[in-house]
């Protein structure tokens, strides 16, 4: 069962398809090696990767991902502040140490490769990893897919899934209230009389009590208000070599002096502020709350603190049904489509985050279970045929702007749900249908291989 909690998890940027499921991926190859005795053979290794992880995987800090995981790193424990001079030592040094604990000869330009040509039959985000002792032979193999939001599968897994969708079978589940799209769950809220928060939460105490539960949902909201903190602060230029200058500093300074304005329209310059200094944290490699991708982490949380700091009747209870009705309507896109811009263009990130944020507002914001899958439907409606076309391969232009306005695009859209009834044309099941089949149409130019769109339109080195 996926909790819902998974598509928040605690990480590091730029991306959670090609930095924290590659460093997850990186860990548990490593962990296995020890589980089965073999890691004091290990000589060397050898990383391959392949589709969008090795088109844009420099600018991504995929390659920085996969030596952390080596060196027994994970996403939400790695110290961001010591990366930089750590991946130094490892490329000065030639020598990588394995779960922090066997040391063995490392050239990450030799034994670390990008395979730009190969093409990805199972999914464009694909990493092998080998092992291999001291004799040339081949200790251990993985084959791994980084299918976005952080989530890694074997091939195996991918091949499970594929067979039980073609049988029609559907596997037990645990939950009291399960669901699988949007009309089972407004199914199973019309039954207990409840909403979708309520439902969320009686699925989770599955595998965790109340407290638990919650305690862990305030601990990713902790660290989405930590972020905007540290990205309303830290100055300076963005790595990568775009030569990105931070804004979420200035624009905090001109707002806090600007004080109350006649502009109906001023909070919005909040929620632009809140969506920029996550993401150029994001883009900095810093701390983040994947939501559900590192590329679209600052909508949830830009929406979730205008709601906090300008709606009336916020509290930490809100915060709670907040994310947990934004996680329901993520699993509905997991389930159903896909939030890996490699695989259906930033719709999967950017438009889903926007549908989850919209969604989340509606409802605490009093709005009945019709309006809340309606101001879901409306997010995403607008965002289909999104492309993912990042220039220099980095996670910055045109990503970073994306965010604040996709953030104020969820607010709209909630609005425009509590405005009417509920009712409308297109249900959000068949809007998450028409974006998965345009992701498959859509040219692999535009699923984040910055080799079309934007990405052209700049000669940037990816550095």
């Amino acid at each position: 069962m996926i909790s819902i909690l998974d598509f928040f998890t605690i990480g590091i940027g730029p991306s959670s398809s090609h930095s924290v499921g590659p460093m997850r991926a990186a860990k548990t190859f490593v962990d296995r090696l020890v589980e089965r005795e073999l890691l004091e053979r290990v000589a060397r290794l050898e990383v391959t990767l392949y589709g969008s992880l090795a088109l844009t995987g420099k600018g991504h800090g995929t390659d920085k991902a996969v030596l952390l995981g080596l060196l027994g790193e994970t996403p939400d424990g790695v110290d961001v502040d010591t990366i930089d001079a750590r991946i130094a030592q490892i490329e000065t040094d030639k020598r990588l140490t394995l779960a922090g604990t066997h040391a063995i000869d490392f050239r990450p330009q030799k034994d670390l490769k990008f395979d730009r040509k190969t093409k990805c039959k199972v999914h464009p985000n694909q990493l092998r990893l080998v092992a291999i002792d001291a004799e040339g032979e081949q200790l251990a193999e993985d084959v791994v897919y980084s299918v976005g939001g952080g989530f890694v599968l074997t091939a195996a897994d991918i091949q499970a899934a594929q067979e039980v969708e073609a049988s029609g079978k559907v596997p037990p589940d645990s939950r009291p209230y399960p669901f699988r799209t949007g009309a089972e769950l407004l199914a199973r809220t019309k039954e207990t009389g409840t909403s979708i928060s309520e439902v969320v939460q009686a699925n989770e105490r599955v595998s965790r009590n109340e407290e638990e539960f919650r305690a862990e949902v305030l601990k990713r909201w902790q660290v989405m208000q930590d972020c905007v903190k540290k990205g309303c602060q830290a100055e300076g230029i963005l790595p990568g070599g775009l030569q990105v200058r931070r804004r979420a500093p200035a624009l905090c300074q001109k707002l806090k002096e600007r004080g109350q304005s006649p502009d109906p329209l001023a909070t919005l310059d909040w929620v632009d502020l809140f969506a920029l200094a996550v993401n150029e944290e994001n883009a900095a490699g810093g701390r983040v709350v994947t939501a559900p991708t590192n590329g679209a982490a600052g909508i949830i949380p830009a929406v979730l603190h205008y709601h906090m700091r300008f709606c009336y009747g916020a509290s930490e209870d809100t915060v709670v049904r907040f994310l947990s009705v934004a996680g329901a309507i993520a699993l509905l896109y997991k389930e159903n489509a896909s939030i890996s811009g490699a695989e259906v263009g930033c719709q999967g990130e950017v438009g889903v985050a926007a549908s989850m944020a919209a969604g989340a507002l509606t409802e605490v914001l009093g709005g009945t279970v019709e309006q809340v899958l309606q101001a879901a439907e409306i997010a995403m409606e607008h965002h289909l045929g999104l492309t993912c076309d990042p220039i220099g391969g980095l996670v910055q232009v045109p990503c970073i702007e994306r965010n604040a306005v996709a953030a104020v695009t969820a607010i709209n859209s909630s609005r425009m749900a509590l405005a009417g009834d509920g009712e409308h044309k297109v249900s959000l099941d068949k809007v998450i249908a028409t974006m998965r089949r345009t992701g498959a149409d859509m040219s692999a130019k535009y699923k984040e291989t910055a080799r079309g769109g934007l990405a052209i339109e700049v000669n940037v080195i990816e550095c």
